[in-house]
């Protein structure tokens, strides 16, 4: 078995179960209980808990013998969840809640987590993190959509979360062929280990700048939807178009990740990649910033999502890069955290200023990605940012 297909037959089942119930769990909340409300309540509870638990798991793969034991006890619980969440309207709300939260508590050891292991198995490293980045971009525009099939389809929302809860099984059984090597470094306490992450995650500056630049990006992406309604809104006078400008968006970002995970495209070093690519996001989105027909903007979507996925890989390949071996999981699993809490900010902030005209939204989202890019010119190895960086091996295998 190729190490791609063994990591991405673990990887993308999993974010797909995790992008589909963000989906999913308000259209089962609206079938069974009339209430959109508690949707985007058990939304929240699913998510939340895996900013709090980032460190503490990102500290437990770090010590673990066999980390992938976590990997495949995280995805169970997740499906387990799932099918315990489709009985919405059966169960007690609260009782869904909690276990739903214990679900997120798991959540990191498959999103940021499983991806400071990817050159476990994919090598070289620059390779391994554009099929991460293609992994991340297959679920955000394949978990929604597929959850918003599967309910027309099955006549059921309760059927789209047992199917989410499938796929999470299969990703889950899927990790048991997975590569994880057991990172290197002494036995401490687990509250040494996190405090030594988190030290190193603020004082080791390389690391520190990426976590920040990534993190202010996606206050813009946590933005996205809510100003894909508010152009819509403003511009063709009903909200049935700003589905497809998130959609432009992802299908750019999905064409972007298959591109760099086919071929390398430029020899350019991670800094320049992931800053200009966060540059170029947001040039690209300052063109929908007139109130030009909807097809330009579907166009300057389209083409920022294009250089979204570069950007991502080449943070999660700096990320490797600039972690020591002991403390990389955390920095996975904490930056994970941080990108999921801007988004949410991002969205909050959007959804309060949405009354005023959409291309000051847009016009905010674009100075936002430009500024994250900025940031990496304060990286302090200029050659890792301008120079050609060389082909790098992961681990062998055993």
């Amino acid at each position: 078995m190729s190490g791609i297909w063994r990591y991405q037959s673990t990887s993308i089942p999993l974010r797909l179960a995790n992008a589909g119930a963000v989906v999913a769990l308000p259209l089962l909340a609206v079938e069974q209980l009339g209430d959109v409300a508690v949707g985007g309540f058990l939304v929240a509870v699913a998510l939340f808990p895996s900013v709090i638990a980032a460190p503490l798991v990102g500290a437990l793969l770090d010590r673990m013998r066999r980390p992938r034991l976590l990997l495949i006890i995280g995805g169970a619980i997740t499906a387990a969840a799932y099918l315990f969440a489709s009985q919405l309207g059966t169960l007690p709300i609260g009782v869904i809640a909690l276990i739903l939260a214990v679900a997120g508590f798991v959540t990191p050891a498959y999103m940021g987590g499983l991806s400071s292991f990817a050159p476990d198995n994919i090598e070289p490293v620059r390779k391994a993190y554009a099929q991460d980045a293609l992994s991340y971009t297959i679920a955000s525009v394949g978990g929604p959509a597929l959850a918003a099939l599967a309910i027309p389809l099955a006549g059921s929302a309760r059927l789209a979360m047992v199917l989410l809860a499938a796929l999470a099984f299969i990703g889950a059984m899927a990790g048991f062929g997975i590569r994880m090597h057991p990172k290197a470094g002494t036995v401490e306490g687990l509250g040494r280990t996190i405090a030594r992450g988190m030290t190193y995650l603020v004082r080791h500056k390389p690391i520190a700048i990426v976590t920040t630049a990534g993190t202010v990006s996606q206050i813009a992406g946590g933005a996205l939807g809510i100003a894909a309604i508010a152009i819509s809104l403003e511009r063709t006078g009903s909200e049935a178009s700003a589905a497809w400008i998130v959609t432009a968006y992802a299908i750019g970002g999905l064409a972007g990740a298959l591109f760099m995970a086919i071929r390398t495209w430029t020899t350019r070093g991670p800094v320049w990649v992931m800053g200009m690519g966060f540059v170029a996001t947001g040039a690209f989105l300052l063109i929908a910033v007139p109130a030009l027909p909807v097809g330009f903007t579907f166009a300057a979507v389209f083409i920022a999502g294009l250089f979204a996925a570069p950007a991502n890989a080449a943070m999660m390949l700096l990320r490797d890069k600039e972690s020591k071996p002991n403390v990389r999981s955390q920095v996975f699993t904490i930056g994970a955290g941080l990108r999921v809490t801007a988004a949410a900010v991002g969205a909050a902030v959007a959804g309060l200023i949405a009354g005023f005209d959409a291309g000051w939204l847009v016009a905010g989202m674009a100075i936002i990605w430009i500024l994250s890019g900025a940031i990496l010119w304060f990286f302090p190895n200029p050659p890792a940012r301008t120079g050609v960086i060389p082909v790098q091996k992961g681990p062998q295998a055993p």
